[in-house]
């Protein structure tokens, strides 16, 4: 498999707080971004690393990671979805022989090399791609807008979305086009191609593989990766 990773970075961590967007906190003795570029870089089958970046970031010009000749950068866009598909376009216009596209956000330092390996591995003859995820275990409950539960939501047939997702290349583009000429602001590459009638597969992953959202997660984050050191 031919494989370019995509890491959107552009946020600036508004549920997190704080003066340094959370990509650029440190973490187990590194930054966060920079465990989760050299996880990826560690991986064999994929050629490159395109990293999705604020225009107006500076703080990537003091991490040495960046000296890497496997890492490009492109300029994020005001969502998420903008930036994937900034670095997709990239991909697909700059090296039109390659046929996957893994995205993978940038404050999930923590998953496994081997789930990343399992989801190229089980998808490596799969039409569309897929993703890593977890069932859900906890209790959901649908609420209305006061927050009074409406109903218990059967969660036997669901699952949580994690990154990697992994991806033909050329047909996340043009979902990714699609919906977003359209209006739609996907809040992960899979929804991209169940929006154009595709249908992506799930691969298990570990729980371990969190994302840092707010403050309290470091603790946990930097847990887990003592544990794999």
């Amino acid at each position: 498999m031919s494989i370019i990773a995509v890491v959107p970075a552009a946020g600036i961590g508004r549920r997190f707080g704080g003066e340094i967007p959370k990509q650029y906190l440190s973490l187990h003795g590194r930054t966060v971004m920079e465990h989760t570029l050299e996880l990826l870089l560690s991986l064999a089958p994929i050629e490159r690393v395109v990293v999705a970046l604020h225009p107006d970031d500076t703080h990537w010009q003091s991490l040495p990671v960046f000296a890497n000749p496997r890492i490009e950068r492109v300029s994020g866009g005001v969502e998420r979805c903008h930036s994937v598909n900034n670095a997709v376009v990239h991909i697909t216009t700059q090296y039109p022989h390659v046929e996957w596209a893994l995205v993978h956000d940038v404050a999930r330092p923590c998953c496994p090399r081997g789930d990343i390996e399992k989801l190229i591995r089980q998808l490596d003859h799969h039409p569309v791609g897929g993703i890593l995820a977890a069932p859900v275990s906890d209790t959901l409950k649908r609420v209305d807008a006061t927050q009074q539960i409406q109903e218990t939501v059967d969660r036997s047939a669901l699952w949580a979305a994690l990154t990697p997702q992994l991806f033909r290349a050329r047909l996340l583009a043009d979902a990714l086009s699609f919906c977003l000429s359209r209006g739609v602001l996907v809040t992960d590459e899979s929804q991209a191609l169940e929006a154009i009638g595709m249908v992506p597969m799930v691969v298990e992953g570990s729980r371990r593989n969190m994302k840092i959202t707010r403050s309290e997660d470091l603790a946990l984050a930097e847990y887990y990766l003592a544990q794999n050191a």
